[in-house]
């Protein structure tokens, strides 16, 4: 199967967002092993845990394997009932880390969250800041979302700083469980009207045109209701 018609049936392998050097690109087999090659490098401080799933714990190859299996397990979860967005991001065309977006019911309610990682060698350069504001632009401007929502613990610093940043709005706080402790995690919001606002100062982030390709084609794949998109 060529390429071509693998886009023709699964839109979400085609597309692209672009602003100068940074590119959010589909996750196909090449990108998932140079993901976890990088993961298995190092994420984050080994003193903290920044994600709900501890999936970082372990070896180098146990990491590389559940970055591999995450990959794996969330290609078909790309439809109007179920949606799960994840794109490696490649700075100068060197794999950095990934960025996704889930959901639920999205012809209907066309909200999903946000998540990503760097890998650590790439932490301090404003890639996080950068990264996340091509991914708004591609939710909101080429899919149409009506709110984007994010969460990070209270003792993650750097992702609480982007998503405010950014523009996220904070909407509460929920207690969880982190590795078997009561943990705080800090929720953010941003609607529709929200991104009109600040539209203009991610732009200015990522300090080059967005170029989104491939993105009307999700967009008609996953659907809408009227209701949703008035």
């Amino acid at each position: 199967m060529t390429s071509d018609s693998l886009v023709s049936l699964w839109p979400a392998a085609g597309v692209r967002a672009h602003a100068g050097n940074l590119e959010l690109r589909w996750i196909d087999d090449g990108l998932a092993l140079e993901l976890a090659r990088l993961a298995a490098r190092g994420v984050h401080d080994p003193e903290r845990m920044p994600f709900n799933f501890p999936w970082t714990r372990g070896s180098a190859e146990e990491v590389s394997r559940n970055v591999l299996t995450y990959h794996w397990s969330n290609r078909a979860n790309v439809g109007p009932a179920k949606l799960a967005l994840e794109y490696a991001v490649l700075v100068d065309g060197v794999v950095v880390g990934s960025q996704g977006a889930s959901g639920s019911e999205w012809p209907i309610l066309r909200s999903v969250e946000t998540g990503s990682w760097l890998g650590l060698e790439h932490h301090g350069r404003g890639i996080g800041t950068r990264m996340r504001a091509l991914m708004l632009h591609l939710l909101f401007d080429g899919l149409e979302a009506a709110e984007v929502t994010s969460t990070a613990f209270d003792d993650n610093p750097a992702s609480n700083a982007v998503s405010l940043k950014t523009g996220y709005e904070p909407a509460g706080a929920v207690r969880v469980v982190r590795e078997g402790v009561a943990a705080t995690q800090i929720r953010y919001r941003m609607t529709r009207q929200r991104w009109d606002e600040v539209r203009d100062r991610n732009a200015g982030y990522l300090g080059a045109p967005v170029r989104l390709e491939g993105a009307a084609e999700l967009r008609d794949f996953l659907g809408a209701t009227a209701e949703a998109r008035s």
